[in-house]
């Protein structure tokens, strides 16, 4: 069951001590296919040692609401009962991670913690913290990228056309099957009573105005059934369909993946699969599934100030400061925007789809974001909004994947300069027009009228 060396690092401390094994679960909240659980399992295996999992549930997170919070709850009680069918506790730890999770170590006098690798600013705080009071060693694991973040580039890349050739060198070394999960003892139980996830839930502070949506089940099991789903159905129309967001082309992974609930390497492994009878949908898919979505890791990882106008490349910092004083056909402000209260009915059907479903789809979530540069008062300003919308409505908000599909649709993240034009610049351009060359707009925005029904 031994993990690849190369997706393993030191984040501090000596070598792994006598103790207990302790695997901090945070962005890859799954049992199964889990490399930095498998570690984990490893190291206890080999010692002989206890493995308990712990969960630090922060009682807010930046930008988060209770929508996200109940979908995560809900998938970290399923979690627990698998890890549970294997004889290893989950303990769920209410308050501050950097407080929590040291506490816990000294308690059951952790010899080693095995956490997963997250490359956003307010994980690599909690880890830090962690660092500094852990008794024991602090190991981290990239289990959510299929060529690990750290080992594929040691820089920040320019665009896709730079990471593609790195992540396919190391796909053979790295995109293999998963092993199962041991079975412990069941003395590794002792101790440990199941979750009260009731209690948990009302332990959480995050703004309730926002509600779970209905439509998207959480977990892993819902999570496989709508892999399976896509690539038995979808996969041989994706390259052509996934544009028009009438088709139902898409995959509907992103909350998966974004909570941990599915492995976009099981994803990828299921994809190559299908690949014999789709090859062109399986290609499309696998472009967005790996290089793509691990290129949004590797900016989150290389650039500190990820969410900022200042991360943006210099040409578009440029010609968008030399158009801010530009003329706006309109302005509005974040609220207005948020009640999808604008002139444009594409627009708000595009802002009521994600404040209603959680999710909006990809095509959508560029021209969403590009009217907001065009009708906000300056860049900075949209570009904060477009962030601030996207992370309190979408599941998948708060997350590399929406920080660079923001910041490539309002500047020119891993793109390249366009024609220069009025409040854009050299930023690339959409408007209905296009829209309407793509895909039949009247069905979309009739599909989000402004009362839900």
């Amino acid at each position: 069951m031994q993990v690849h060396p190369a997706r393993i690092r030191s984040l501090a401390g000596p070598p792994p001590r006598s103790g207990s094994v302790v695997y901090w679960m945070s962005r890859d909240q799954r049992a199964a296919d889990n490399w930095a659980l498998l570690h984990a399992a490893s190291l206890a295996g080999e010692s002989g040692a206890p493995l308990v999992v712990v969960f630090a549930l922060a009682p807010a997170y930046p930008g988060a609401t209770r929508r996200q919070y109940a979908f995560m709850l809900a998938g970290l009680a399923e979690t627990e009962a698998a890890l549970r069918a294997h004889s290893i506790p989950l303990a769920v730890l209410t308050g501050e991670p950097g407080f929590t999770v040291p506490a816990f170590l000294h308690s059951v006098d952790a010899g080693v913690c095995v956490t997963d690798f997250d490359p956003l600013r307010v994980k690599r705080v909690w880890k830090a913290a962690v660092a500094v009071a852990s008794p024991g060693a602090l190991v981290e694991v990239d289990a959510h990228n299929v060529a690990p973040c750290f080992l594929a580039s040691q820089k920040r890349e320019y665009a896709a056309a730079t990471l593609r050739p790195k992540i396919h060198r190391l796909l053979p070394e790295f995109l293999k099957p998963f092993p199962d999960l041991p079975t412990f003892p069941a003395a590794n139980l002792d101790g440990f009573a199941p979750v009260d996830w009731r209690a948990a839930a009302d332990f959480v502070q995050a703004d309730p105005s926002v509600p779970p949506v209905t439509g998207i089940v959480p977990g892993s099991a819902a999570a496989t059934q709508v892999l399976d789903d896509f690539l038995r159905d979808r996969l041989e129309g994706y390259a052509a369909r996934r544009n028009d967001p009438n088709a139902g082309a898409t995959s509907g992974l992103s909350p998966y993946f974004h909570f941990g609930q599915l492995a976009p390497q099981r994803a990828a492994l299921a994809t190559l699969e299908a690949r014999s009878r789709a090859k062109e949908g399986a290609d499309a898919f696998l472009e967005e599934l790996v290089v793509r979505r691990e290129l949004a890791d590797n900016f989150c990882l290389y650039e500190p100030e990820y969410d900022s106008f200042e991360a943006l490349p210099e040409w578009a910092r440029k010609t968008l400061a030399a158009h801010a004083a530009d003329s706006r056909p309109y302005l509005y402000d974040r609220e207005t925007f948020a009640a999808a209260t604008t002139h444009s009915a594409l627009w708000n059907a595009a802002q009521r789809q994600l404040s209603r479903e959680g999710r909006i789809h990809g095509y959508m979530r560029m021209y969403w974001a590009k009217k907001i540069l065009e009708w906000s008062g300056s860049p900075r300003e949209a570009l904060e909004t477009a962030l601030f919308l996207n992370d309190r409505f979408a599941l998948d908000g708060r997350d590399p994947n929406g920080v660079v599909g923001v910041l490539w649709s309002v500047g020119g993240l891993h793109d390249r300069p366009w024609a220069n034009r009025p409040v854009y610049g050299q930023v690339r351009y959409m408007n209905e027009r296009g829209c309407r060359r793509k895909f039949d707009v009247d069905a979309y925005v009739a599909r989000y009228p402004e009362q839900a029904a």
